[in-house]
């Protein structure tokens, strides 16, 4: 019976064809959500975000319409053979893309909101209802509908994901950080290769963003993915047709942006062309001191030597100059427990929400610049090859700011002084961490798409190398105390409730004076230099039309080349890890690109240096993951999303030893599990609307007495939600008029949560934000008003950073 099964499976694949095409404007841009359908049958599908459309079909002769609301239906006469792919001409469109965009909005015919196929997250041509695994693709027309223009607040829009950490614009690690489920991650990939940006990173150059779920260093190795998963930059390609568009947004806080994007082919031919987006930012913080001014460029280039090479040049300059900004910790010790606070919520803190406690000229900036290069050749019809290489460098300098919300009692006792008689305090901290960071990446990419016995494989094997620098220097003063304590990086003491004259004396000439004056702090420097050499390969294979296995793996050389000791200023010798990384995923599709099952057994790693207490060296540290659940897109893609659950497990984390503290050893265990859902929605003609949860249960199993059964304070809020909805009228007197609303909850978030030193908790909040627009071929007018309710609230993993108040921004966009 089984042996019967598998030759009525392989007859049934061996007596339908393929016929694949593409769709393009007649400005030759890729035209998505058009609908292909065979005449015959009544089958069909729609074009996926790179104007590329599949069919599989009996053999015969058919007809394809090419439709779309606004453009001439387009009829193709094609042939399909048994066995074969048949690829016809791509097929153009009369209408240009910014028409293309009009109509399909206007008409209500496509889900905006959405994105069907991502290149990246498996390295291959995949469709959503192909991919075991889960990812959230947030479009550039939901951050236009949104008028934001930053990745902080795009990833808003992503199911289970908060911000757990402020950018410090520092060298190599400044970026915003957020929570993926229950870890840490940063958005530190462009277009599927490494792209760090350390700063509030800008959306002016962004197609899309994307959120790969769950451990994913089989394709993308460690370096740049947490275990919750990873955060990937699409960006916007020059295409062959001359337009553009300048916007300009101004608004609460002093905000003033103006931002351009133009496209233009080099030559009449249209094989070499050009696209640039700039974006110029300054507001003041909602405080009453602080600021944040950018300034972004990112050219890029693309020329098709032939039908089968082409290549792709990119770069992007930024710089962020800030000053003002306030990190805040909650200071605990071995004598100084949550409990001496008298607090343990943020909102309890007496502190105003408005107070700095930090000059305006205390600043620091940041700066990256990042090239990025790509050649593709096409081998054969189902061959091809693309070779791409990043060069991401990072530099920071300037004062750097940190405080301590911190128990008069225990200043007391660190000063010996009496004078300190308010019960709570702010340790002003100030440092300077001055240096580079850079990454460099070269990787070679092979996919195909061919069959085996009938069985269709579609594959992608590669080679990448990496390799890290990192020389950063934290210029440091000391204050010793009236007691003859020396503590690094303090300032000085202020009361937060009463703070009197001292509160102005944070600023850049005392700070200054502080650098010059008082002893050298302890010194502190980041040297490293590491190599990464990695082979991966992955095969997506068609057991059945419907069933699909997913099978991949990594080998990973990691060679460190050795650590400077601070107090001794040596760098140990170097040492090397190999690592394995496994993934496995299978799809059964119920009802054929509508209802997929999956499941997916996913893993990571991070390497470890150092020794445990039987002076055996570490070894990688690695997570694995265990997720299913299902997938939908139904009503002609007018309803969309996924629901699903899993599980990630960490093994071999490194933990204090018990019999001797002062040493380690690997067997440290952590947990995370939850579920996620998301749903994308164009129910009726101009509704669009985006909605999110997600559920998050994550606790230490074996690290220490005082962590065991706990929260991480880095797994973020237990339950967070996202709701965006939209309306925009399709015809009449004020056809283009639209109205936005919607907003995020987060529950409660550990700062601190430990057995020992006590709980302190950020309290839960939700924030509304509301849109008004009116959009037409050649400008658009937007109105928009973040956290209505003018709420407060924190983030932070050990601090308590407070977010931005209630902001009204007006913004209108010229388009050419």
């Amino acid at each position: 019976m089984i042996f019967l099964g598998i030759n009525t499976t392989v007859y049934a694949q061996l007596s339908k064809g393929i016929i694949k095409g593409k769709v393009e404007t007649s400005d030759g841009k890729a035209a998505d959500n058009v609908s292909v359908t065979l005449k015959e049958t009544g089958n069909g599908t729609i074009t996926d975000d790179y104007g590329n459309f599949e069919l599989r079909t009996t053999a015969g002769h058919y007809t394809l319409i090419i439709s779309q609301v606004g453009a001439q239906k387009q009829f193709v006469p094609v042939d399909v053979v048994a066995g074969q792919n048949t690829t016809v001409p791509t097929v153009k469109l009369n209408i240009n893309n910014n028409g293309l965009q009009e109509v399909t909005i206007s008409s209500g015919r496509t889900n905006k909101f959405t994105r069907k196929a991502s290149s990246y997250v498996t390295k291959m041509a995949l469709s959503n209802m192909e991919n075991p695994q889960v990812y959230t693709s947030i479009s550039k027309e939901l951050l236009k509908d949104q008028q934001i223009n930053n990745i902080d607040d795009a990833l808003k829009n992503a199911a289970g994901v908060t911000k757990l950490f402020e950018a410090t614009s520092r060298a190599g690690s400044g970026g915003t950080q957020f929570v993926l489920r229950g870890f840490a991650t940063q958005a530190k990939l462009r277009n599927g290769l490494a792209g760090n940006i350390t700063t509030v990173t800008d959306a002016a150059n962004v197609e899309s963003v994307e959120v790969i779920k769950g451990p994913s260093a089989t394709l993308f190795g460690n370096s740049l993915t947490s275990y919750g998963g990873m955060i990937n930059r699409v960006t916007k390609k020059p295409f062959s047709a001359t337009a553009g568009e300048v916007s300009y947004y101004g608004g609460s806080y002093g905000l003033n942006r103006i931002s351009a994007d133009y496209n233009t082919p080099l030559d009449s031919a249209g094989k070499v062309l050009f696209r640039v987006n700039t974006a110029y930012n300054y507001q003041n913080n909602f405080q009453d001191n602080g600021f944040r001014r950018s300034f972004l460029l990112a050219p890029s280039f693309s020329y098709k030597a032939n039908d089968k090479l082409a290549f792709n040049l990119d770069a992007e300059f930024n710089t962020l100059q800030s000053g003002g900004s306030q990190y805040l910790y909650i200071y605990t010790s071995a004598t100084s427990p949550i409990s001496a606070l008298g607090v343990n919520n943020a909102g309890q803190v007496p502190i105003n929400y408005k107070s700095s406690f930090s000059g305006n000229d205390v600043q620091k900036t940041g700066q990256n610049a990042n090239v990025f290069g790509q050649m593709n050749y096409k081998i054969s019809s189902n061959w091809k090859s693309q070779t791409n290489f990043s060069v991401t460098t990072s530099s920071s300098k300037g004062s750097a700011p940190y405080f301590y919300l911190i128990p008069g009692s225990t200043v007391r006792s660190l000063t010996g002084s009496a004078s300190y008689t308010d019960p709570l305090y702010l340790e002003r901290m100030v440092w300077e961490p001055q240096g580079t960071d850079l990454n460099a990446e070269l990787q070679e990419n092979i996919t195909g798409d061919f069959k085996v016995r009938g069985l269709r494989n579609r594959i992608t094997a590669g080679l990448d190398y990496f390799h890290a620098h990192t020389n950063i220097t934290f210029n440091r003063f000391a204050n010793v105390t009236p007691k003859g304590t020396k503590i690094n990086d303090l300032f000085d003491f202020v009361s937060i409730t009463n703070p009197g004259n001292n509160y102005y004396n944070f600023n850049e000439n005392k700070v200054d004076s502080a650098y010059a004056n008082r002893p050298a702090g302890t010194v502190l420097t980041s040297k490293a230099d590491t190599y990464t050499y990695s082979a991966y390969a992955a095969d997506v294979l068609n057991i059945t039309d419907n069933l699909l296995a997913l099978l991949s793996l990594r080998i990973d050389r990691f060679q460190n080349e050795g650590i400077l000791n601070n107090s001794t200023n040596v760098t140990s010798p170097g040492y090397g890890q190999t690592a394995l990384s496994p993934k496995f995923g299978l799809v059964y599709q119920i009802i054929p690109e509508k209802v997929s099952l999956f499941g997916n057994y996913q893993t990571g790693f991070t390497n470890k240096t150092g020794t445990d207490f039987e002076g055996k060296n570490f070894k990688p540290e690695h997570a694995n993951q265990s997720e299913g659940g299902v997938k939908f897109d139904l009503l002609n893609g007018r309803l969309s999303g996924n629901v699903s659950y899993y599980n990630i497990k960490v093994v071999d984390i490194i933990r204090v030893y018990d019999p001797s503290p002062q040493l380690s050893i690997q067997n440290g265990t952590q947990r995370s599990r939850g579920i996620e859902a998301e749903v994308v929605a164009n129910p009726f003609a101009g509704f669009n609307a985006i909605a999110g949860y997600g559920y998050n249960d994550s606790k230490y199993i074996n690290t220490s007495t005082a962590l065991n059964g706990r929260r991480p304070t880095s797994a973020g809020p237990a339950r967070s939600a996202n709701l965006w909805m939209s309306y925009r009228i399709s015809n009449g007197a004020v056809k283009g008029l639209g109205f936005g609303a919607g907003g995020n909850y987060a529950s409660d978030v550990y700062a601190l949560n430990s057995a020992t030193a006590g709980v302190f908790t950020l309290p839960a909040y939700t924030v509304y934000n509301a849109a008004v627009f009116y959009d037409q071929s050649r400008y658009r007018i937007g109105l928009k008003m973040n956290n209505i309710g003018d709420k407060h609230y924190w983030v932070g993993s050990g601090t308590m950073n407070p977010q931005m108040l209630r902001e009204l921004i007006a913004n209108v966009t010229f388009k050419f």
